[in-house]
């Protein structure tokens, strides 16, 4: 396959760098100071199970002079998916899919507005990695996975050849038989972990065994799930425990895109995580108080970051 990979962070310099170690052909789409450094020296990568540079990388700018390809993987900022989708479609051809790995719930539906629904398949990763520097990324924590799934979950040819083009890289890659249910559990294991960390701007070590604040994560938890079954997703009676487990089962100084992109005063995905689960909320008429407390109290720092304008609601 050939493989684009749009946003060049944590996770798409990790997972991409990993195909193009292994051999894969693919493209990175950057910019600025990233794309200077991977056409100036590489991309370099150190992970906790073993450190590895791509030295010639394929990068650019410009998507047009690149064309159709097999997959797109988006990579990017959640906030940032209507922008990186419209200067991806020239990568888009007959039989392209497109994925997002982003964190929310939202990517899978603003890429079908961009592509249409036929392109596009549910995604997501899982990884505690961040940018170093330009062209140099960390891995930090987590063994790595991905997981796809149409969005009628059906089993077709062309996911099975983008879980073993990825599992020929050494990456952990699963197809989920409800992709919904699997995003489900990514977005309530990360949402409220990253809003209590950017509130307490420490690590989960720090945090997560205070009985006041894992009440508040339990509340926040429970209010998910309440989201979730109104929409229809049915997540099991032990959802809570199982996420409770993953927490305490990480790293204890494992922090959250989020959290690190907050306390660094940098434009973060929460409209895509707290402000998300506010508007499902709403619609579904689903009371959310802590998860609006969340947001709430985090919405100025989001504000100042991005210049004191009005945030747009996606």
């Amino acid at each position: 396959m050939k493989i684009a990979i749009v946003g060049v962070g944590g996770v798409g310099g990790y997972f991409g760098g990993k195909l193009a170690k292994a051999g894969v052909d693919t493209v990175f789409i950057a910019r600025g100071a990233t794309l200077a450094a991977l056409r100036s020296t590489g991309l370099r990568v150190d992970s906790i199970h073993g450190d590895f540079i791509v030295e010639q990388v394929n990068a650019t700018d410009d998507p047009s002079t690149v064309g159709p390809v097999d997959a797109v993987i988006f990579a990017t900022k959640a906030w940032q998916i209507p922008e990186a989708a419209e200067k991806a479609k020239p990568l888009i051809g007959k039989d392209t899919i497109a994925v997002p790995l982003e964190n929310g719930m939202e990517a899978p539906d603003q890429l079908t507005r961009a592509f249409g629904r036929q392109h596009v398949l549910g995604g997501l990763c899982g990884i505690v990695s961040y940018i170093v520097a330009p062209g140099h990324i960390k891995h930090a924590a987590i063994d790595p996975f991905v997981m796809f799934g149409e969005l009628d979950n059906s089993q077709t040819p062309r996911i099975e050849r983008l879980r073993e083009t990825f599992a020929s890289a050494g990456i952990k890659a699963d197809i989920s038989p409800d992709i919904q249910r699997s995003l489900w559990s990514k977005f309530l294991f990360i949402a409220p972990m990253s809003s209590i960390g950017a509130l307490t701007r420490v690590p989960i070590g720090a945090w997560r065994s205070i009985p006041e604040a894992r009440e508040i994560l339990v509340r926040a938890l429970h209010e998910m799930l309440a989201i979730a079954k109104a929409r229809g997703v049915d997540l099991g009676d032990d959802a809570v425990e199982r996420t409770l487990e993953r927490y305490d089962r990480m790293a204890p100084d494992s922090t959250s895109s989020l959290q690190r992109d907050i306390i660094d005063g940098k434009p973060s995905e929460l409209e895509a995580q707290a402000g998300a689960i506010v508007r499902m909320a709403r619609e579904a008429k689903v009371a959310t108080p802590v998860c609006a407390m969340l947001y709430a109290l985090l919405l100025p720092q989001e504000r100042r970051a991005r210049g004191g304008a009005s945030m747009t609601r996606q």
